[in-house]
């Protein structure tokens, strides 16, 4: 699937904030959220912070399961995004599949309910239904 740049997220952009953040050991590359260019267990933790609604899919699930295959077992994982139902389906379920499958500490954590932000500002800013999914592998 063809990959859209958001011009406040270019390539240029990430590398010149990553720059001016002091933090010298990242590297930014174009990809498919559905078909990640890396081998099974590359990494140590994964994370995303309001990404994958923007992806466009049916299965959303499926494209947190190909995040998760990249994950090293014993890795971490915190992703964050608009997961209502109708942008994820069943989350509880979800997470209840990550437990079947092996994953541990598994949560769905509801960020609009005053951590976060307020039930009220996150409709107001379009955020219903935002939770950060997180556990280790």
């Amino acid at each position: 699937m063809g990959g859209k740049e958001y011009a406040s997220f270019s390539k240029n952009l990430c590398e010149s904030n990553s720059k001016a953040e002091g933090v010298n050991n990242t590297s930014f590359m174009q990809g498919d959220a559905c078909k990640l260019p890396f081998e099974d267990e590359t990494f140590d933790v994964v994370t995303s912070n309001y990404v994958y609604h923007n992806i466009p899919s049916s299965d959303r699930q499926a494209i947190l399961l190909e995040t998760l295959r990249t994950l090293k077992k014993g890795g971490t994982f915190a992703i964050h995004d608009i997961m209502s139902k109708v942008k994820y389906g069943d989350m509880q379920a979800f997470v209840q599949k990550l437990k079947d499958m092996g994953y541990d500490d598994v949560k769905l954590v509801d960020t609009t309910s005053g951590m976060f932000m307020t039930k009220w500002e996150s409709t107001w800013m379009g955020l219903s239904g935002s939770a950060i999914l997180m556990g280790r592998k």
